[in-house]
């Protein structure tokens, strides 16, 4: 059934509460018979206003502000209404009342959502990860204060311009510690972690629009670096007296057949190893980093390591698997390693799971979809960049090759024209 709704706007003083021959201006709205009444914040001379017209009387450049100051507000009042019934509001006089002053919509800002996303997503991220968005979220309210001039600004200013100077503001930006740029793909990462706040606040309505519509981050491509089979069979040949490189290359060589990162080989303990679905020993576990289930079958390598610290007493101090290091501490051993091996990569622990995506599973023919699983990846897009380098290897042989084969016939036609003469 449809229902009508009767609407009117009258302007008048209220001449009964005048001081100094002076009354305040009003407008009363009145929807379905109930009405409210707004003052304009304005007083006019009782003697010089038009009661008909609701106006002022005379055409003086006084007279002629006031009624251009009535005629906006009484539109404004008549687009507060139509605005709340394209939306499908309730219409009230008191909703068109809070419409037309404002008060109806709070305006949330940049802190606001800050907030928002910390206390809603503290048991959902990993420590790290909540970190890292505080680091974002300090640099922006440094931005703010700089760009701006204040400690916060509103959701609704947000826009493209916004974006872009913000940007800006990190490429020029010198970390205090060491006094050197942030690198291009970590700007995209605060970037993307601002979106991901201001995409919230829209999906909470929040904000009505978008700034980051027209925004198009670009990523700098970097190498994953891995190690070739050559490299990695280096890496396990090589002998030592000294203990900590002996448990350093262990643990490196142990992510190299499991793929496991580092922040998850220091969590393992006996009781990660279990039956798998094939009656062989497995490694189940979770990812830190995104909570992902993770089942590795054992690999005769990874059996000789965990045999070999079963009663190692760091590990069973620790309660773990293995003996436990600090990553800095690791890394370092790892450049030693690196020298002892006369490798000039930088030897990092996180190239184990590299190497392991790359020399050991997808090179011997490893799907792509296994790989995935085992690497705990939540989506196969992220795996398949392992996949491009293994296509880029490939690549690179083949021009080798051709290089070779343009040689030899090189050499060929050459013999063949010696012979001839």
């Amino acid at each position: 059934m449809k229902t009508t709704i009767t609407f009117s706007i009258l302007i008048w003083i209220n001449s009964s509460r005048a001081k100094e021959n002076e009354a305040e201006i009003f407008a009363r709205v009145t929807v379905n018979q109930r009405r409210v009444n707004i003052s304009l914040k304005k007083k006019v001379n009782i003697d010089s206003w038009d009661k008909a017209k609701s106006r002022v009387k005379g055409t003086g450049q006084d007279a002629r502000i006031l009624n251009g100051y009535i005629e906006q507000s009484q539109a404004a009042l008549f687009q507060a209404y139509q605005d709340l019934k394209a939306e499908r509001k309730m219409i009230t006089a008191e909703a068109v009342k809070s419409r037309f002053l404002g008060t109806d919509q709070q305006h949330y800002s940049l802190q606001n959502i800050i907030d928002y996303h910390n206390d809603n997503h503290a048991h959902k991220l990993h420590k790290a990860t909540l970190g890292l968005y505080k680091t974002t979220q300090s640099y922006l309210l440094e931005f703010v204060k700089k760009e701006f001039g204040t400690s916060d600004i509103y959701l609704r200013d947000l826009n493209y311009s916004f974006v872009i100077k913000f940007d800006n503001f990190l490429r020029a930006y010198k970390l205090s510690r060491n006094k050197k740029r942030i690198l291009g793909n970590t700007i995209i990462k605060h970037i993307q972690r601002l979106r991901k706040m201001v995409t919230m606040a829209f999906h909470i309505e929040w904000i009505d629009r978008d700034p980051f519509v027209k925004y198009k981050p670009i990523f700098e491509k970097s190498e994953r670096e891995y190690l070739s089979q050559a490299e990695l069979q280096n890496i396990e040949n090589y002998e030592t007296d000294i203990e900590r490189l002996n448990i350093v290359k262990d643990l490196f060589i142990f992510s190299c057949y499991t793929g496991i990162a580092y922040v998850d080989v220091m969590k393992l303990t006996k009781d990660n190893v279990l039956l798998g679905i094939d009656g062989g020993q497995w490694i189940i576990t979770k990812r830190t980093k995104t909570n992902t289930p993770v089942k590795i079958p054992i690999l005769d390598t990874t059996q000789q390591l965990i045999d070999k610290y079963k009663n190692n007493i760091r590990a069973q101090v620790t309660g773990t698997l293995l003996p436990t290091l600090s990553n800095q501490k690791l890394n370092s051993y790892l450049k030693e390693i690196a020298d002892g091996c006369k490798m000039k990569k930088n030897l990092t622990f996180h190239m184990a799971r590299h190497t392991f995506a790359t020399t050991v599973t997808l090179t011997n023919g490893v799907p792509i979809e296994t790989v995935s699983k085992l690497l705990g990846h939540t989506k196969l897009s992220t795996t398949q960049i392992y996949a491009k380098v293994i296509e880029r290897k490939v690549s690179d042989d083949m021009n080798a090759l051709k290089l070779v084969l343009t040689k030899n016939k090189a050499e060929n036609d050459l013999k063949n024209s010696e012979s001839v003469g």
